[in-house]
């Protein structure tokens, strides 16, 4: 084994970034929300970086793998979750409850996912190292990419125009169809999306779909999504898809859990998406077997990785289910990986999902930029983007000087303590 490949030290550094007053059916964004990231530097001198959730739950999984990884080599990924299993131990108390994970909306929180989410950013820092350091790119450590560029969806939210005291922000308040169709406006105008979801369970679902209705009308025959984070009853999600109809490109997550999934599924013809019944490979078997999907939304956060999100293309292929991608708030390391995992994967048909447009922080020294709703997929070493330490380290000093009330993304919580009532 080349000893330059092998790992001399692993920095991690949690931040807070800025957020936009988005709604969602748990509640409204922090002003500030977590992030971690990781770097790997090799004996040869080269540096990896990976991004994941900032919480203080995944920061106590993180430690502990972050120190046992010195040593090793950065080509050894599978070895990374078996050591993950081995020094991790189990999720801190109070995270494995039963509950749906206020951060992401996907599912019951597990250990194993808390785990995974913390293993695909070193992943991802060790295949950036690699890449780096053989003067290749991530994609062509993936198999080579199948796609010059990768397409994206604008993501619109219904939102407030400020967080409680402070100033409004540049997007200002979007609360009705009206609001949301100049968000989409401005994100054509500003990106060139062509393609538009809508984060819903919020607002009562006539008034989401009033909102889709206006979308369609001033966007005549553009792909449309609704997500409303499982918050509807069948009934509801029924009557919804029945009344939109063929102004879906799909309907995400209308309901709770595959068996509601399956039941709306077997009545209606509008396709279900989903982030929050196929989490695990563990779901896909049954959801799979009962139709309750018809599209899965990857996510290398919280399913382990770039290889373990080509594994579940894989199998998606297997039984015919389309592939999307998700997104939480993330900063530019995590959207270079996620592109340069999107251009292995032959049978994405749907553009993928990003809060990038949202964000004002990041860490990275150039920007992506989207050019017709697409980003081109870089043939620069690694994951092709480097780190400016200087806004790094801007973003850590926000995350130590933050009272402990920020350092875990609550969007409940955010809500309460805006709108006690």
């Amino acid at each position: 084994m080349d000893s330059a490949l092998r790992i001399e030290d692993v920095r991690l550094t949690p931040i807070l970034i800025k957020d936009p007053p988005l709604l969602n059916t748990q509640g409204v964004h922090q002003p500030l929300t977590p992030r971690l990231v990781v770097e790997v530097e090799t004996r040869g001198g080269i540096t990896g970086l990976g991004e994941t959730y900032g919480d203080t739950a995944y920061l106590a999984l993180a430690r502990p793998l972050a120190a046992a990884l010195p040593g090793r080599s950065v080509t050894d990924v599978n070895g990374l979750f078996r050591l993950a299993a081995d020094v991790c131990g189990a999720a801190p108390a109070g995270v494995v409850d039963g509950r749906v994970d206020a951060g992401g909306l996907r599912g019951v929180r597990t250990a194993e996912k808390l785990r995974l989410s913390v293993v695909s950013a070193f992943e991802t820092a060790c295949l950036d190292a690699l890449g780096r350091s053989l003067g290749v790119p991530v994609h062509a450590l993936l198999g080579g990419r199948v796609r010059e560029e990768v397409e994206y969806s604008a993501y619109l939210f219904f939102k407030w125009a400020a967080h409680p005291g402070a100033a409004p922000d540049a997007w200002g308040e979007a609360l009705d169809p009206a609001g949301v169709v100049e968000q989409a406006r401005r994100f054509e105008a500003a990106h060139g999306f062509g393609s538009f979801k809508l984060k819903g369970g919020v607002l009562a679902p006539e008034r989401e779909a009033a909102a889709i209705r206006a979308l369609a009308g001033e966007f005549p025959g553009r792909p449309l999504r609704l997500d409303p984070n499982g918050a509807w009853s069948v009934a509801t999600a029924l009557a919804v898809a029945a009344e939109l109809g063929d102004l879906l490109e799909y309907l995400e997550d209308p309901v709770t859990g595959t068996p509601a999934m399956a039941e709306v599924a077997a009545r209606t013809d509008v396709p279900l998406a989903t982030n929050m019944c196929v989490t695990t490979f563990a779901e896909a078997p049954e959801a799979f077997a009962r139709g309750a999907v018809r599209i899965v939304l990857c996510d290398h956060h919280y399913w382990g990785g770039l290889h373990r999100t080509r594994e579940l293309a894989a199998l998606c292929r297997t039984y015919g289910v389309g592939l999307s991608m998700h997104s939480n708030t993330h900063l530019g390391i995590s959207l270079a990986a996620m592109t340069q995992v999107a251009a292995t994967l032959p049978q994405l048909a749907h553009a993928c999902d990003t809060h990038y447009p949202w964000q004002t922080d990041d860490v990275v020294t150039v920007p992506p930029r989207f050019r017709a709703g697409r980003l081109a997929v870089s043939d620069a070493p690694g994951l092709g983007v480097d780190l400016d330490r200087d806004r790094l380290a801007d973003l850590h000093r926000r995350w130590l000087d933050d009272d402990g009330t920020l350092r875990d993304r609550d969007d409940a919580a955010a809500l309460r303590r805006a709108r006690p009532e």
